[in-house]
């Protein structure tokens, strides 16, 4: 049951209003096919953005913790969090960081993950052809694909491990402004 005592408890980790609260919770029920007050990766799946968007499963992985296959409301808050927009993130912090969830590093590492497909924190060169191949699907070639992948390893590993880890990610994006391209005013 969603309750005041609930709305007040996540006006407290995530900054927004009882109403936006409300709203998201709506949104968030009406995804629920299980009516279970948990949404399963098939819930995601019949978001049409989602369903479309070629890193659909991995966005959606996100929002589970590993080894759960179900995430309730304040899990769904939380990873929505990452992409609020930056001027919110005095308010949006990580109780267990420090650190705001919308903040560039928080940006970063949640990118980084997308492409992190074996969670060893180094994004390999096949770990990014994976990736690359669900953004551009079959209109580039595989040898175009594997250039691509070697030229990005190539510029992006300073410690010739031929992958790429999260500071050597970091430094590439760095003059990349992450934090308006990773925002969305879902709430507004």
């Amino acid at each position: 049951m969603f309750t005041v005592l609930n709305q007040t408890l996540l006006c407290l980790c995530f900054p927004v209003s009882h109403s936006q609260i409300t709203r998201l919770y709506s949104r968030f029920h009406s995804l629920d096919k299980g009516e279970n007050g948990a949404l399963s990766r098939e819930d995601f799946q019949r978001i049409p953005e989602l369903a479309i968007n070629p890193l659909g499963d991995r966005i959606i992985n996100a929002f589970f913790p590993e080894g759960e296959d179900q995430v309730n409301f304040r899990g769904f808050m939380r990873t929505l969090a990452h992409f609020r927009p930056v001027e919110d993130n005095e308010k949006n912090k990580d109780p267990t960081s420090g650190e705001p969830l919308n903040s560039r590093a928080n940006k970063l590492l949640f990118a980084f993950r997308l492409y992190d497909l074996d969670r060893d924190d180094k994004i390999s060169r096949d770990e990014l052809l994976q990736v690359l191949r669900m953004m551009v699907g079959v209109n580039i070639s595989d040898e175009q694909l594997g250039s691509i992948a070697d030229r990005t390893i190539q510029e992006a590993d300073t410690n010739g491990d031929m992958s790429i880890s999260f500071s050597e990610f970091t430094k590439v994006l760095e003059k990349v402004d992450v934090e308006q391209k990773m925002s969305i005013r879902f709430l507004h």
